[in-house]
């Protein structure tokens, strides 16, 4: 199946869904990583252009490990915001890809991005089947609603600091060590999260998320979805069947 995981920030998709890309991927289903935004906040030391090339270099060489593509969805870091515009340009993501499966941000998060991204997409998922909705992308628009799943938040908690609990938990155990090699290719982000975030060591932080959110359903490696089938959104369990050997809890 055609794969496409948005989030707001290069290295969002590995922290929070890494392993379960990796074992889609290794299933033999086409995944594209979109990240909103090229990460041009995300440093102390370069600019705005030099840390977007960089952050961009960094989530292509993520992608690839596990056979991924990468795309820049043309957003700016705190500058994701859900209005019109911006819809068609994610809806145009969708029907480029011809998306049947999508994974995106939670929508109650720490971070403005990870919101606006979680409305962006949930909305351009809901467009991209509308023929009458103009896009800047030249492909057609999708036979149908595509299967729509939230990730866990950051430290599985909402922006309240209420603990979220995912519909279903993917046990990543065996492709944990996947994930972690795709996370330590963001080389530019550790002095930016010790810094902004007080993170010591990103890769020990994201460690201790994923045994956290493995504990919950009772495995060592774990990462929490939840599928949207809000009307008129597709209900049926599609990713759930995909890593059917995986379900954890």
């Amino acid at each position: 199946m055609r794969i496409l995981s948005i989030h707001a920030h290069p290295d969002d998709a590995e922290i929070l869904a890494g392993g379960t890309l990796a074992l889609l991927a290794a299933l033999g289903n086409e995944v594209t990583i979109v990240t909103m935004s090229a990460g041009d906040c995300g440093s102390m030391v370069h600019g705005p252009e030099e840390i977007a090339a960089i952050r961009q270099g960094e989530a292509a060489e993520a992608a690839a490990l596990i056979g991924a593509k990468y795309r820049w969805g043309g957003f700016r870091d705190l500058a994701i915001f859900n209005d019109d515009a911006s819809r068609r340009v994610v809806t145009g993501i969708l029907r480029d890809h011809q998306a049947e499966v999508v994974i995106t941000s939670a929508p109650s998060d720490y971070h403005c991005d990870h919101e606006a991204t979680s409305a962006l997409v949930r909305d351009a998922c809901f467009a991209a089947s509308v023929p009458n909705y103009a896009t800047p992308s030249e492909n057609p628009p999708l036979p149908a609603i595509p299967h729509l799943y939230f990730m866990d938040p950051i430290d599985q908690h909402d922006r309240r600091g209420d603990s979220s609990k995912p519909d279903f938990t993917i046990d990543v155990s065996s492709t944990f060590w996947t994930k972690t090699e795709m996370l330590s290719k963001h080389q530019s982000q550790r002095g930016w999260l010790q810094q902004q975030h007080g993170t010591s060591d990103y890769l020990k932080q994201m460690e201790e998320w994923t045994r956290a959110c493995g504990a919950r359903a009772g495995v060592t490696f774990g990462e929490g979805f939840r599928h949207y089938t809000i009307h008129p959104y597709p209900a049926e369990p599609v990713m759930e069947r995909l890593l059917s050997a995986y379900l954890a809890g």
